[in-house]
């Protein structure tokens, strides 16, 4: 399994996308994968390759951005009754979690991605799971990411290391990487092409990108983009 290559969990959101760029930063290989799954907000899909594209043209990384895979998972649609699967309400549930948390979503995306890094020859991916700016959700923690690479590991009888740089970052702080990364070019594209909110709505423009503006995911995002830009003033 080699180290000097990586594979990305690649949603076409603001947090995988900073990935991406994280790893194109440190990687000579890279590649990516993402999932369908019946959910709401299935534009962001849409939005993988344009960012891609995007990516691709700045500093090295076109040399180093490797094949990307797309996932149907229809069976995580059909057995989950969440507001990111189904048309209802947003809100919290009588288990303390939002509605928006899909169970074993994490766990499945990771062991399919780990599935097709074996058949590749990749040791390391990369995940945008973060348990600084959350909704709570278990499966973003990273004692449950570090345990399932322990397990991928295991399972596997190959090395698989996980890395999550959003970890233990917060919203501003992910815009701020954004900027280090790939300055001006890399904002501008997380802020035009990359997908969060929750509902899928991609035709009200604001400052921080496009979105309802009400839904937890938009609030984050719209929260870390005034946090970052007052530091920057």
């Amino acid at each position: 399994m080699s180290n000097s290559s990586a594979l990305v969990l690649f949603s076409g959101g603001q947090d995988s996308t900073v990935c991406l760029a994280w790893a194109l930063d440190r990687y000579q290989r890279v590649e990516t994968v993402g999932f369908t799954y019946g959910q709401r907000h299935a534009v962001e899909v849409a939005q993988r390759p344009v960012i891609r594209s995007k990516l691709a043209v700045l500093g090295d990384w076109r040399a180093k951005l490797g094949a990307d895979t797309v996932l149907d998972l229809p069976a995580l649609q059909s057995i989950s009754d969440t507001a990111l699967t189904r048309e209802t309400e947003i809100a919290f549930s009588s288990t303390g979690l939002p509605t928006t948390f899909v169970p074993g979503r994490n766990l499945l995306f990771l062991t399919y991605a780990a599935a097709l890094a074996y058949r590749r020859g990749i040791g390391t991916l990369v995940g945008g799971m973060c348990e600084t700016d959350f909704s709570g959700y278990p499966d973003c923690r990273n004692a449950t990411i570090q345990a399932l690479a322990q397990a991928l590991s295991l399972g596997l009888d190959k090395p698989m290391t996980i890395e999550t740089p959003l970890m233990f970052v917060d919203k501003a702080e992910t815009w701020d990487m954004a900027s280090k990364l790939g300055g001006e070019a890399l904002v501008d594209t997380v802020v035009e092409d990359t997908h969060t909110c929750y509902l899928g709505d991609r035709s009200h423009r604001h400052d921080w990108g496009y979105g309802c503006g009400s839904c937890p995911a938009c609030a984050l995002r719209a929260k870390g983009w005034t946090e970052w830009r007052a530091k920057t003033r």
